[in-house]
C-alpha cells in the first residue's frame, strides 16, 4: 500500500498547499507528478512504459474525453437554440420564489438522468450541463455548482429500477437482484432525501434566487412556465430526441428498444485490404482512445447533435458553433488527459492490484473495514463504482458471504460502498470532469477540491449505508 498511500499523500499536499512555488494548487501537474511518483515507487524509469502508461489511462478515459467534447458541443448548440433559456426561464418561473424547492427538483431531474444513463459522469454532462446556467444565476459559488450536480448525478447512478450498481453486486455475490434492487430502492431514497436536506438547508441560502446574480439574464421573466414552454418548445426538440434515444437504450421494451448510436455505426460496413467486410463500430472498438466514440451515451449525444442541424440557427452557424464548444471544453479535456496519466500510472504500477491484495490479506471485522476502505478508494481514483465493483467487490463479496454475511446484504453493501468513492477527495474523477465543465462554461477558476468536500456528506451518508448492511445479522 506505500505505493498507494504515498502517492496519494502529495497529490492532497500539492492541491492544497498553494504557497508551493510553481506547482502549488495547479491540478494538472499535481495529477502528473502523482502519476510519476507512483512509476518511480514502483520502480518503473523506462520511458517506454511511462509512455505505456498514458495511453492506458487516455484509452480507459476515452469515452469520457469524448462525452465531454460531446457534451460541449450539444451544449453550446443548446445555448444556440434558446433550449438553456427556455428550460431556465420555465423552471425560474414556476419556482423562482422557492429555491429550496428549485434545487430539490434539479436534484431529482439529476437522479433521473443517473438513473436512466447508469453512469454519474454521463448524467453529470448530459443534463448537469443544462442546469448550469440556473444555478449561476442564483450566485451560488462554482464548486457548491459542482457539488450539486455531482451528488445529484452520483445518487441516480445507483438509483433502481435501472441501476448497473445494484444489479452488478448481485451477480458478483451470486444472489437474486430483485430482492437488492428492493432494498436499493429504500437505501437510495434515504440517501437522496438526506442529499436533497442537505443542498436544500446547508448550501442554498433564501437569497439564493435565481436572478441573484445579476450577470446572467434570465429570459421571459415576465412569462408563466406554461407561456414559456408553449412559445418555445422547437428549443426542446434535440434535448426531447436525446432523451427518446437515451430511454430507448436503457429500458427494456419488447420491439422497441434499441440502441440507435451503436446500430448506425455497425450498418457502415467496408471492405478492408484483406477483403474482410468490417463495420465502422468494430474499427473503432479495436482502436486504442478511438474505443471512447462507440460508447453508447457518446453516441446518444451525438445522434442528438446531427438533429439539431436541422435547424437553421445551427448548420448556418457550425463552425462558430465548432469553434465555441471546444474553446470552452479544451481545458477540461487537457485535465482528463492529465488524469489519465495518473489512472494509466496506477493500473500499469499495480497500484490497484496493491489495493485488493490489501484487502485480501485481511480477516474478519478487519476484513470488512479494510475491504470497504478499498472499494471506496477505487471508486474515489476512477469515478466509477463499476470498476471499484469488477476490482474489489469480485473477491470481497463472495469473501464477505464466506465470512457468514448475508449475500443480500453484502450485494447492498458492495454497491453503496463502490459509489461512496464517487465524489470524495482529494482525487475524485467524477468532480474533475463537472469541474472542468462548470470553469469551460463561464470562463472562470474553479477549486475542485473544494468542491468535493462539499459533496462529502453524500459520500458519508453512502459510506454508512454500506457498513451498516455488512454488520447486519444474515
Amino acid at each position: 500500500m506505500f505505493q498507494v498511500a504515498v502517492p496519494m499523500a502529495v497529490l492532497l499536499v500539492l492541491v492544497l498547499c498553494k504557497k508551493i512555488p510553481v506547482i502549488g494548487g495547479k491540478i494538472n501537474l499535481a495529477l502528473v507528478i502523482t502519476g510519476a511518483l507512483t512509476l518511480l515507487l514502483s520502480g518503473m524509469y523506462n520511458p517506454e512504459l511511462w509512455i505505456a502508461a498514458w495511453f492506458d489511462g487516455l484509452n480507459r478515459l476515452s469515452w469520457i474525453i469524448a462525452l465531454s467534447i460531446a457534451g460541449s458541443l450539444f451544449a453550446e448548440i443548446s445555448l444556440r437554440l434558446g433550449t438553456i433559456d427556455t428550460i431556465i426561464g420555465a423552471m425560474t418561473a414556476k419556482f423562482g420564489r422557492h429555491p429550496r424547492i428549485l434545487i430539490v427538483c434539479i436534484l431529482l431531474a439529476l437522479t433521473i438522468a443517473g438513473s436512466l444513463l447508469g453512469d454519474a459522469i454521463a448524467a453529470a454532462t448530459v443534463i448537469g450541463m443544462l442546469t448550469i446556467g440556473i444555478l449561476v444565476s442564483m450566485n451560488l459559488s462554482y464548486e457548491k455548482i459542482s457539488a450539486i450536480i455531482v451528488m445529484g448525478a452520483c445518487v441516480g447512478s445507483i438509483m433502481p429500477p435501472m441501476t448497473q450498481a445494484l444489479a452488478l453486486a448481485s451477480s458478483l455475490v451470486n444472489t437474486p437482484a430483485d430482492p437488492v434492487i428492493n432494498i436499493g430502492y429504500v437505501t437510495v431514497s434515504i440517501t437522496f432525501v438526506l442529499v436533497a436536506i442537505y443542498c436544500a438547508f446547508f448550501l442554498i441560502r433564501k437569497e439564493n434566487v435565481p436572478g441573484a446574480n445579476d450577470t446572467v439574464v434570465i429570459k421571459f421573466s415576465d412569462q408563466t412556465a406554461g407561456q414559456i414552454l408553449r412559445n418555445n418548445w422547437k428549443s426542446l426538440i434535440p434535448l426531447l430526441f436525446l432523451i427518446l434515444v437515451v430511454l430507448l437504450r436503457t429500458v427494456p421494451i419488447p420491439y422497441i428498444s434499441f440502441d440507435l448510436g451503436p446500430t448506425i455505426l455497425k450498418n457502415l460496413v467496408y471492405t478492408n485490404a484483406d477483403g474482410i467486410y468490417t463495420s465502422l463500430y468494430d474499427w473503432l472498438t479495436g482502436t486504442t482512445i478511438l474505443s471512447g466514440l462507440t460508447n453508447g451515451i457518446v453516441l446518444s449525444i451525438v445522434c442528438a447533435i446531427a438533429v439539431s442541424f436541422f435547424f437553421p440557427v445551427v448548420y448556418k452557424n457550425a463552425g462558430n458553433i465548432l469553434r465555441e464548444s471546444f474553446s470552452k471544453v479544451k481545458m477540461t479535456v487537457l485535465l482528463q488527459i492529465c488524469c489519465a496519466f495518473m489512472l494509466g500510472s496506477f493500473y500499469i504500477a499495480g497500484s490497484v492490484d496493491a489495493v485488493s491484495a490489501f484487502a485480501q490479506g485481511l480477516n474478519s471485522n478487519v476484513l470488512k473495514i479494510g475491504g470497504a476502505a478499498a472499494m471506496i478508494l477505487i471508486g474515489m481514483l476512477t469515478g466509477s463504482q463499476s470498476t471499484s465493483q469488477n476490482v474489489v467487490f469480485s473477491f470481497f463479496g463472495p469473501a464477505l458471504v464466506a465470512f457468514g454475511v448475508d449475500a443480500t446484504h453484502a450485494a447492498v453493501a458492495g454497491a453503496h460502498l463502490a459509489s461512496a468513492g464517487q465524489g470524495l477527495p482529494p482525487a475524485d474523477l467524477t468532480t474533475f470532469v463537472v469541474v472542468g465543465i462548470v470553469a469551460s462554461q463561464f470562463g472562470r477558476k474553479v477549486d475542485p477540491l473544494k468542491s468535493m468536500f462539499y459533496s462529502m456528506p453524500m459520500c458519508i451518508c453512502m459510506a454508512v449505508i454500506g457498513l451498516i448492511f455488512l454488520y447486519l445479522p444474515a
